[in-house]
């Protein structure tokens, strides 16, 4: 630092400079420091070499020359370094430090811009490394590829960057030093070629800080130099001086032509956001994939930050280190630094699937042979099997897909015999912030139809229920479920309950304590809020863990609109398929692991062979024991496995010939059934209309709870013949027309499926996820909505399983 003590060994160092070339007359040597310096060939210079302890510079150069006594590469009273190759003498410290010199003002300007902006010190040397210090550039052409210095007039953008060759000139001025003198041209490939020495980094005196940063727009409410960023690059204005003082309040960055749902950094005073990063602090895992950035992580940031707001600025194309090299503006040879770091931390990120992920097809490799397996068997077609298949397909690893059915998909499957797409199971999204299902639809231009907040509870026999009614029973049941969290504090799995029961006692306690009493039309909208949480669990409460039924709220989860898939998820997954190896109708018997490649058997006998294999089969085949591991599954993994349990709940779909609801609906997307008793609870809770565009008539709706296994065994026309009694209930006022057409769903029967998700059953824990997504000898992996604790029951949990894996087995 500037406050070093000078030693006293090694301050000067005279040395004997054999004088061979005069200069031509009339031109000023501009090595000579002063008059006394006589002709002489054999006259003595004085060095004084860098004090600052590891610095290799013996005999510094000056980069400022700012001073008209600028030392240049002769003696000066101190150097004051910046890095291993930049050094700046004494005279131009005062030129710009001292009040009456006539650097001053520049100096005392940038400070001014400085301190409104940013929160580090205003020093010297962050003005010298801010200001004064020369660009490097790399050359674009091909064959050579060489870092040039910039000369001092020449301001480094994104253009030139993308553009420069050797040689070049901007606007009649030579763009970088002459390279043709030989000294220069040493000097400067010898301090290049320092900074890609693993010390380099660390005799750095200031973190890089990047000018015109893509990353600037996202992140306004911070403190630029907080997330690597210059305060000067882009002075303040009163909004975001405004924004950074206020700490109660959470205002998203309005980027023209960002997706909406794109919200990758947290901004100030925010939490609990999935996939979300703090852009001023590392994640777990970046710290220990880049441990030398723990102590000043300052030029990860920098990177990470402009990697991230390039992806969600363009996700239709991979995304490159060249493209991204081209926007890091800094001045000095940490530039150098910054984009052979560029590499290392893209690529960490491609692996973990931040960016260059969803449906793009990498038209060559996204990452060194060195992260990819030789190849990879993955066991189904569904959500998570075809993320991996993707993913590792994009790293450059050779991938076989295995699916028993005829079709891609797995529990995700869309019916458009009713003129509109319906999926037979998932097609809304809960929560799209970040959501990589809103990610792929953007990538594909598709437009997703945000669910309205209106949902009306209607009674059999037509009557609408009053709001004050539905809000107070809402509050009673979200108030139950609040006294359900504080019980199990305290709780072990051994002392867990079954949600129903425990639901059902303090209600009981409650109203015992209270003296209040429900209403008979409270008491079944009551009902109909149970419905929704058996819905929400896939099976009926008695079931279901009191302790641990919402695990995954412990979480960081999706936030912002809930939508509907328009055209379906199908779409978005026969994007991710596509150029895949998928073997169809090959239902898996046996996976060996026990040598050191794994065979994987087919039931009728066919047999591959692979490095490693991903198993992605739903939790309930895994419980029947459908695939034969050898050696078997370890206990821990049996035991998880039977400790989750099989959610099932089945949808009817209904085409009519006209649309009798809108006049009562008024244009909402659903509308509620409220029960009539409690056995009828789960039958056909909540209607909704697939068509945003209200033309076509088709309704779905849901069968969930106790109301499952009555339906299983009805024919479809029993089951619809169901539906419209309630309809006919709900619309007595009017005519409810026979259906034209309809589907039933039968997942349970499905011998491919055998459920709908996961749930975590009595005396079970969220921990079980975990369990069954640990991989067994770093050869079979595991993937699917049952090993994703943190968004389990979901699409966007499967995928997102997939990924992981992938990333496991490109670093494994």
């Amino acid at each position: 630092g500037d406050a070093q003590t000078l030693r006293s060994s090694g301050r000067q160092i005279n040395v004997r400079v054999k004088r061979t070339n005069n200069p031509p007359p009339g031109q000023v040597d501009k090595r000579k420091a002063t008059d006394t310096e006589e002709e002489d060939d054999q006259s003595e210079k004085k060095y004084r070499k860098c004090e600052k302890a590891g610095c290799s510079a013996k005999y510094p150069v000056c980069f400022a020359s700012a001073s008209e006594r600028c030392a240049k590469n002769g003696y000066t009273s101190r150097w004051y370094h910046l890095s291993c190759g930049e050094h700046f003498c004494n005279e131009c410290f005062d030129h710009y430090y001292r009040s009456h010199k006539d650097g001053y003002e520049t100096f005392a300007s940038w400070k001014k811009v400085w301190t409104s902006n940013g929160k580090s010190e205003p020093s010297l040397k962050a003005f010298m490394a801010d200001q004064q210090l020369p660009y490097w550039v790399q050359c674009t052409k091909p064959d050579c590829r060489k870092w040039r210095q910039l000369t001092k007039e020449i301001q480094l953008t994104a253009s030139l960057a993308a553009t420069y060759r050797c040689g070049m000139k901007f606007n009649n001025i030579k763009v970088s030093l002459n390279m043709k003198i030989p000294l220069l041209f040493f000097l400067l490939l010898k301090r290049v070629a320092e900074v890609s020495d693993t010390w380099w980094h660390s005799m750095l005196i200031l973190p890089p800080l990047f000018k015109e940063s893509p990353a600037s727009p996202f992140l306004a409410a911070y403190y630029p130099d907080c997330v690597g960023m210059s305060p000067s690059g882009s002075p303040s204005t009163a909004s975001q001086t405004e924004l950074r003082a206020d700490h109660c309040r959470t205002v998203q960055p309005q980027i023209p032509g960002l997706c909406p749902y794109f919200q990758p950094f947290y901004q100030p005073n925010e939490c609990g956001k999935a996939l979300c990063v703090r852009p001023d602090m590392m994640e777990l895992d970046e710290l220990y994939e880049f441990p030398e950035f723990s102590r000043d992580p300052t030029m990860y940031l920098a990177l990470r930050n402009l990697i991230l707001a390039s992806w969600h600025k363009n996700c239709k194309e991979v995304l490159t280190s060249q493209k991204c090299s081209l926007h890091i503006i800094v001045r000095g040879l940490v530039r150098v630094r910054c984009v052979h770091e560029m590499d290392r931390v893209l690529h960490f990120m491609t692996r973990k699937g931040l960016i260059n992920t969803g449906v793009l097809a990498a038209p060559r490799p996204l990452l060194p042979e060195r992260y990819r397996s030789k190849n990879v068997i993955i066991i189904g077609a569904g959500a998570s099997g075809l993320a991996a298949a993707r993913q590792l397909h994009n790293f450059g690893t050779q991938v076989v897909v295995l699916e028993a059915r005829d079709r891609i998909g797995g529990r995700v499957w869309d019916d458009t015999s009713l003129g509109v797409t319906v999926g037979r199971g998932a097609q809304i999204v809960n929560g799209c912030v970040n959501n990589p299902i809103a990610l792929m639809c953007e990538q594909m231009s598709i437009k997703m139809h945000k669910l309205g907040e209106r949902c009306e509870l209607f009674q059999e026999g037509g009557q609408a229920t009053d709001s004050a009614i539905d809000k107070r029973m809402d509050f009673h049941f979200n108030a139950i479920l609040d006294v359900v969290s504080d019980w199990r504090k305290d709780k072990s799995q051994s002392q867990d309950l079954p949600l129903g029961e425990k639901v059902q006692e303090l209600k009981k306690n409650f109203l015992q304590d209270s003296g209040i009493q429900f209403s008979e039309l409270e008491e079944k909208v009551l009902q109909f809020h149970l419905s929704n949480l058996e819905y929400a669990c896939g099976s009926t409460l008695d079931q279901v863990s009191a302790r641990s039924w919402d695990h995954n709220e412990f979480f960081a989860q999706f936030s912002g609109d809930h939508t509907l898939l328009n055209k379906g998820y199908w779409v978005l997954l026969r994007k991710l398929a596509e150029g895949l190896d998928i073997r169809f109708k090959c239902p898996v018997q046996t996976v060996d692991y026990s040598g050191d490649v794994v065979k994987v058997t087919s039931r009728d006998g066919s047999k591959w062979t692979a490095q490693k294999v991903l198993v992605t089969i739903p939790l309930t085949l895994l419980q029947k024991n459908m695939i034969q591991f050898i050696p078997p599954l370890p206990e821990r993994k049996l035991k998880a496995i039977h400790s989750l349990g099989a959610g099932i709940i089945e949808k009817i779909a209904l085409q009519f010939p006209f649309r009798f609801w809108d006049k009562k609906i008024q244009g909402a997307d659903y509308f509620g059934h409220i029960p009539p008793a409690p056995e009828k609870r789960g039958m056909f809770s909540v209607f909704y209309d697939l068509d945003p565009q209200r033309k076509q008539a088709v309704l779905m709706s849901v069968i969930s709870g106790d109301a499952v296994p009555a339906v299983r065994d009805m024919e479809d026309k029993h089951v619809v013949d169901e539906c419209l009694k309630v309809l006919r209930e709900l619309f007595k006022e009017q005519e409810v027309p026979e259906p034209t057409n309809f589907f039933v769903s039968h997942w349970s029967k499905d011998v491919w499926s055998q459920m709908s998700y996961s749930f975590v059953k009595t005396a079970g824990s969220g921990e079980a996820y975990d369990v069954l997504a640990e991989d067994l000898q770093g050869k079979v992996f595991f993937a699917g909505e049952a090993t994703n604790r943190h968004f389990p029951q979901t699409v966007t949990g499967a995928y997102l399983s997939g990924v992981r894996e992938a990333s496991k087995m490109s670093s494994a």
